[in-house]
């Protein structure tokens, strides 16, 4: 696994308000990678791994062959795709925890898994029943976080039995510590953003229910309301996405062939129809969808005009931070926490989506210069905004 490559940049805090930011400590080229980075911890969103996503229980590598995959989620099971070597997905290597059956991409992450936290997760020969509390537990989250899930309880039990499992408790809650924390109002706007307008009720049956399974002395704190809250609103404020495809994968190797250029477009005509085929049956959900704490990406503030993006080329949970722009020594690298089509909207409509997700206002330098616009919304932001809020009641 590749490990974060802290050499070229530094975590530093900056103030009460802004908290920490991550600074270039050399010249950095546009398209360069700054940062490869394996997160402290990362999972499977429970709605998506219901859906039979199949991907690796650790590292998130998408576990289906790319024509499989296209099969299922165009509805097509005479679906071909040309071109299999270009799949990496090599089934062979997939092995299974012996005790639940738990899928992985390889012996590796079966064994770091089971090392980190998967002793205590694991449901043995009980993984088929619903009745078990962890079940249950899942299917409370399932009940009251629709998708497009944006974060998972399973983040939070993985925490937690990282401490359980791990011979240093103190040190590992250091480390999770590092990560930014919200004031207790902030606390509370995360969560209800995240749950809904029954968050407190659903917050304290979700720690009712991990407490009754996973309570450990060493970690009394994280089981209180407020402990607990807490650990909620930090998944909320650092998870970051996680997106892996062997279609993706497939498609990219695709690319790379050397062909003659009839056999090109005809390639390319394929390919763009398949993914006609796939957004009309599936929508927006393509990809094995998770979520992760990476120590140093989250450190990143956000600009409307960003100079670096987080990827994921590697079809796994491994994070690449690549450069939008040539970066200079001691200057803030910038991610977007919007998309690039929510960029290209109103100042107002940007600060809204900002507020509402992320409990705050920005200054970036995109927002500073269009300070003068009026605080209206255009027709065409107002009703994006309700095909927005119409998605987050869904």
């Amino acid at each position: 696994m590749a490990a974060p490559n802290a050499l070229n940049v530094e975590a530093k805090f900056i103030d009460s308000s802004k908290g920490r930011g991550l600074f270039s400590k050399q010249d950095i080229k546009e398209g360069e990678t700054i940062l490869d980075e394996t997160p402290l911890v990362s999972t499977q969103f429970l709605w998506n791994e219901l859906y039979k996503y199949q991907a690796c229980e650790y590292c998130l590598r998408s576990l289906e062959k790319a024509e499989a995959m296209a099969r299922r989620l165009a509805n097509n099971p005479a679906l071909t795709l040309p071109f299999p070597e270009c799949c990496e997905v090599k089934t062979e290597e997939i092995v299974v925890c012996p005790q639940c059956q738990m899928l992985y991409c390889s012996e590796e992450c079966r064994k770091a898994s089971w090392d980190r936290h998967h002793q205590v997760l694991c449901l043995g020969s009980s993984s088929q029943d619903s009745d078990h509390p962890l079940a249950r537990l899942q299917e409370i989250w399932r009940n009251i976080h629709y998708p497009p899930e944006t974060a998972s309880i399973m983040l939070i039990c993985k925490m937690i039995a990282m401490v359980k499992q791990t011979s240093n408790p103190g040190s590992m809650v250091h480390s999770f510590n590092q990560f930014v924390k919200s004031t207790v109002n902030e606390e509370q706007q995360i969560a209800h953003k995240l749950l809904g307008q029954e968050f407190k009720d659903q917050l304290e049956l979700l720690r009712s229910t991990t407490a009754a399974i996973l309570f450990d002395d060493s970690i009394q704190q994280w089981f209180t309301p407020e402990g607990f809250q807490s650990l909620f609103a930090l998944i909320g404020t650092n998870g970051q996405g996680i997106g892996t495809s062997s279609i993706s994968v497939w498609v990219k190797n695709c690319d790379d062939l050397s062909l003659p250029e009839d056999k090109r477009k005809e390639l390319d005509d394929f390919i763009d129809k398949m993914y006609e085929e796939l957004e009309n049956e599936a929508g927006m959900f393509l990809n094995c969808e998770g979520a992760g704490l990476y120590q140093l990406t989250s450190s990143c503030n956000h600009s409307c005009e960003p100079n670096a993006s987080i990827t994921f080329p590697y079809n796994n949970h491994i994070s690449s931070l690549v450069a939008l722009k040539d970066i200079h020594p001691e200057e803030e690298i910038f991610i977007s926490y919007i998309s690039e089509c929510q960029r290209g909207r109103s100042r107002h409509s940007r600060q809204k989506i900002l507020r509402e997700n992320y409990i705050f206002n920005c200054h970036c330098k995109k927002c500073n210069d269009e300070a003068d616009q009026p605080d209206v919304t255009s027709e065409e932001d107002m009703e994006s905004d309700e095909e927005a809020d119409e998605m987050d009641n869904i």
